[in-house]
């Protein structure tokens, strides 16, 4: 009998690490409190000292501890990002997840038992591109970017049986090229795949004009919000702009990603993991979502509803997955 797919679970805290676990976790991914994590904000991640105490954690209650270590080094100086890799050995972390090829062959040279994932942040997409992480680094897993459709990642798994695959299933949706996304970066000077923040909340402003709310990053206004209407986030990729005459959502709409409904197509396919997105939410968002999602998983009956609170602007979409969503 085929193994229930994995449930990989965000924690961007110690909090939020417990209730992941306390609500099924299989695996737990976190990361360093410094640069070389992709949700590097004021308040959230670990010390040194509180990700081996997490690390030892996952061990004890069966859930594995995945670090995190997922921008792009500075030129001519990676040495923060090979001590964080050298600490996760050392600490027996699960795996730790990647994506810049340098920093990849280190740890490959370095450590030769240490497990090594393939961020989403190095964009892999097809089977050339997973066998050449496969072959230089000996990459155990890749995780998909959230461009594709289920027969595509069936296409790619057959292709590339012995690289497991891990996909999004829930929270935050992202569809631009994940590690090369320069738009937050254009607009505040600080690089999500660099420093670690997209949209970091030093650059954001939000002003009132009588009944209207304007959201900005750095200099761009990034959205209107009339009377009575909530005012989000300003994240570039899912702002209102003038294009052509029209006021609309140029590159995405804000809603999250939810493919519950997938999960008996994902694991036809052959997908390994499931992710959930959220490393910068609080506990209730880790608890209610990875306990609806431990149920699907099992077959049993969840009620849709449950996780409608934590979606960004109150919906939810499979996404490219049907090849339906533009």
């Amino acid at each position: 009998m085929t193994a229930p797919m994995e449930l990989v679970c965000p924690a961007g805290t110690p909090a939020a690490l417990t209730a992941a676990i306390d609500a099924g976790a299989d695996a737990v991914y976190f990361g360093f409190r410094d640069r070389t994590n992709a949700r590097n904000f004021p308040g959230l991640n670990f010390s040194e000292k509180e990700l081996g105490d997490a690390i030892q954690t996952c061990k004890a209650r069966g859930a594995r501890p995945m670090i995190a270590i997922n921008t792009y080094p500075d030129a001519g100086d990676d040495s923060l990002w090979r001590r964080n890799v050298d600490i996760c050995a050392e600490a027996g972390a699960g795996a730790v997840i990647l994506c810049d090829m340098g920093l990849a062959g280190y740890a490959a040279k370095r450590h030769p038992d240490l497990r090594l994932h393939l961020s989403v942040q190095a964009s892999a997409s097809n089977a050339p591109a997973v066998r050449f992480y496969r072959d230089a680094f000996n990459i155990r897993r890749v995780v998909l970017p959230r461009v594709l459709t289920v027969e595509q990642i069936a296409a790619l798994i057959a292709a590339v049986p012995d690289v497991e695959t891990e996909v999004f299933v829930f929270g935050g949706l992202c569809v631009m090229a994940e590690g090369r996304c320069s738009m937050s970066s254009y607009a505040t000077g600080v690089s999500p795949n660099k420093d670690g923040a997209c949209s970091p909340a030093s650059h954001v402003r939000y002003e009132e004009q009588g009944e209207i709310m304007i959201s900005r990053l750095g200099h761009f206004t990034v959205n209107r919000f009339g009377a009575g209407e909530q005012a989000g986030y300003p994240t570039p990729c899912k702002g209102r702009y003038q294009v052509q005459g029209r006021e609309m959502h140029l590159f995405e709409d804000p809603c999250s990603l939810d493919a519950t409904p997938l999960l008996p197509d994902f694991a036809r396919a052959g997908v390994t993991a499931l992710k959930v997105e959220g490393r910068q939410r609080g506990k209730a968002y880790v608890a209610q979502v990875v306990k609806t999602l431990k149920a699907a998983i099992h077959g049993q009956a969840t009620d849709p509803s449950a996780a409608r609170p934590f979606m960004e602007g109150g919906g939810g979409t499979t996404g490219v997955y049907v090849g339906t969503w533009h």
